[in-house]
């Protein structure tokens, strides 16, 4: 018969492993006898690094125009429009409700201009009338991305589809991204557009 050579620790580790195998035994034993043993489940054990969020930066957003307390405030990520609203006191009695899409996620820097009725950028219907500012690709509507020059409703469409599957933009170039947006259209763009 072949003999083993172990070391100490390992020694002590089998020793260890041995032991513990007797006291799950015994204890299965015991409560046997006295009632049905329940199933033991055993969660695996996650990294440390899994298990610590790193803390998310916050998102710093500019409310203006028809707001009560228009200002500078801090959001966490995934916060929406109508967060940065309440946060800014909610519409005033003069805010064109309808010019502002409150489900749009909310993207760091960006600016989120609230218009007034009668305003030169919101017509008659409440629909964009004009680029007078540039338009936020994270929160613009279908409608105030249309307006943009070689962006019809199609491409609008897709804007919007893509920051619904990948999140608010980041960066104008994320534009590249889109289908039917080249270089020349994206260089078009640059000026009238902010993440």
């Amino acid at each position: 018969m072949p003999t083993l050579n172990l070391t100490v620790q390992q020694r002590r580790l089998l020793a260890a492993g041995l032991l513990c195998a007797v006291a799950v035994l015994l204890a299965l034993r015991h409560l046997g006898g006295h009632a049905a043993a329940a199933p033991l489940v055993v969660a695996p054990l996650a990294p440390h690094a899994a298990r610590v969020a790193p803390a998310a930066r916050p998102l710093m957003v500019d409310v203006a125009g028809a707001v009560r307390r228009p200002g500078l405030y801090r959001f966490e990520l995934g916060s929406r429009v109508a967060d940065a609203i309440a946060r800014a006191g909610g519409l005033a009695r003069r805010a064109e409700r309808t010019a502002v899409n409150l489900a749009a996620p909310l993207a760091d820097g960006e600016q989120v201009l609230v218009a007034a009725r009668g305003s030169p950028s919101v017509g008659a219907a409440g629909a964009p009338s004009g680029t007078t500012g540039p338009v936020s690709l994270s929160s613009a509507t279908a409608e105030q991305l249309d307006t943009l020059p070689g962006v019809g409703p199609v491409t609008a469409q897709k804007i919007i589809e893509y920051r619904q599957a990948h999140g608010p933009f980041t960066s104008v170039d994320g534009l590249d991204a889109i289908p039917g947006i080249g270089p020349a259209r994206l260089a078009d763009l640059r000026p009238l557009v902010v993440p």
